[in-house]
């Protein structure tokens, strides 16, 4: 056998031997450094890291060092750093946390290292913890007494993952705003008659708004800062989570210890509701749906910094007889079988009072007439305006006397077409 071949035999015995020696159950450590565990540097190659492995395995290997617990203690701390920092993947995850556990998600570890090296993020005090729970898959041994045991669903594993996960997600505390912030628009819905829509005009309407605290002026706090009653001027809080437990800083003062005096009358907001009536003006024309803005009618800045805008959204109202499409009119005008079959001109209802509508001979009923720039005045192009769009519905009328039954009768057999006869040809 060669000695490359001899090598990599004695390196997977090595490995099978430490993976069957239970890990070592260390509560309340530190973070353990593996490098220094296997004498190495921090950017060893992996070929160094499996000499050093192999050559710290043979000194403390139990079949050498029979009957000595310091020696088996040293043997399972080796594989586990061997375990670690052979893997390309488990490696990259401690140098970017400062552990290893099968829980930490590898792009939640990788927005952890870019927060820390870019001075964000939270720092976390990992002093204190207890990793021997953590360091299995679940549903495998953990180092847990067995009363402490739930199974794959422990409730130890969701706590890990979502503690983890939000130290690594790059979420952060919200920082109150120092400097000046605008304030935030609004948007409301104002019903105007079909009239005022029409020809334009003012109206009215309730709305709900912030505006700048009286008291503090929008800065949210009076007077100086005081001792964080949150963390009682310490910076920072610890929080707890299964059998963890680590300090974060304090969300109140963002770990200052120091937190604003809130103004009473506001609740350290910088702005208070009230309600308001606003008045504004629309243009002749004006659509269903439009949108009218107002400056500054929005909610108030803070710290100075300007208000909002309100947007008016435009709902127009119906009428009896005008039904509004854009800016053209519609309306249905009743004729008598007489106007539409001689022809005729008829009065007919616009917005802007009677007008004559010719009715050609022959009309039919459920034809459309337009007639030009009737309708409405446009609002987005000044000088155009819409159509009126009359539908004719011709009025059959009830015979009351024999003489005009007998003359129905006779236009009959005058004009004895079947308006029928085209509908079943089309069978």
């Amino acid at each position: 056998m060669s000695h490359e071949r001899a090598s990599d035999v004695r390196d997977a015995w090595l490995n099978r031997v430490a993976k069957e020696i239970p890990k070592a159950t260390m509560p309340t450590t530190t973070n353990k450094d593996y490098y220094a565990t296997l004498g190495v540097k921090k950017t060893a190659t992996a070929e160094e890291i499996r000499k050093a492995f192999r050559k710290a395995a043979r000194r403390y290997h139990p079949d050498v060092n029979p009957g000595d617990k310091r020696a088996e203690e040293k043997f399972k701390e080796i594989s586990e750093a061997n375990d670690v920092l052979s893997d390309e993947k488990k490696r990259k995850i401690y140098d970017q946390v400062g552990f290893y556990s099968d829980q930490i998600d590898p792009a939640q570890a990788e927005a952890y290292a870019r927060q820390q090296s870019a001075g964000g993020g939270v720092p976390v005090d990992f002093g204190g913890f207890d990793f021997s729970g953590f360091e299995s898959g679940p549903g495998q041994r953990t180092g847990f007494h067995p009363s402490q045991q739930t199974g794959a669903g422990s409730a130890s594993w969701g706590s890990f993952k979502d503690i983890f996960s939000g130290m690594f997600s790059g979420a952060q505390q919200p920082q109150r705003p120092r400097g000046p912030q605008p304030g935030s628009d609004l948007e409301y819905q104002a019903t105007v008659d079909f009239w005022t829509a029409i020809r334009g005009g003012q109206a009215r309407m309730e709305i709900h708004r912030q505006e700048t605290c009286p008291t503090c002026h929008g800065q949210a706090s009076t007077g100086g800062s005081i001792q964080c009653p949150e963390c009682n001027g310490t910076g920072q809080v610890t929080q707890m989570g299964g059998r963890m437990k680590f300090n974060i800083p304090c969300p109140r003062c963002n770990g200052t210890g120091r937190a604003a005096n809130d103004c009473p009358t506001c609740n350290g907001e910088g702005v208070v509701s009230r309600t308001e009536s606003v008045e504004f003006r629309m243009k002749p024309g004006t659509r269903d749906g439009q949108r009218i803005r107002l400056q500054g009618k929005g909610n108030a800045g803070l710290n100075g910094g300007p208000a909002g805008d309100l947007f008016v959204i435009v709902r127009t109202g119906t009428h009896p007889v005008f039904t509004r499409v854009g800016d053209d009119i519609h309306l249905t005008v009743p004729v008598t079988i007489a106007e539409a079959s001689l022809g005729a001109k008829v009065d007919v209802p616009t917005i802007e009072g009677r007008a004559q509508l010719k009715i050609p001979p022959g009309t039919q009923s459920g034809q459309k007439l337009r007639m030009r720039e009737r309708g409405v005045e446009s609002a987005q192009h000044p000088g155009q305006r819409g159509d009126q769009i009359v539908t004719i519905e011709v009025v059959v009328p009830h015979l009351q006397d024999e003489r005009s039954r007998e003359i129905m009768r006779e236009l009959a057999k005058l004009n004895n077409q079947d308006p029928r006869v085209a509908l079943f040809d089309k069978m």
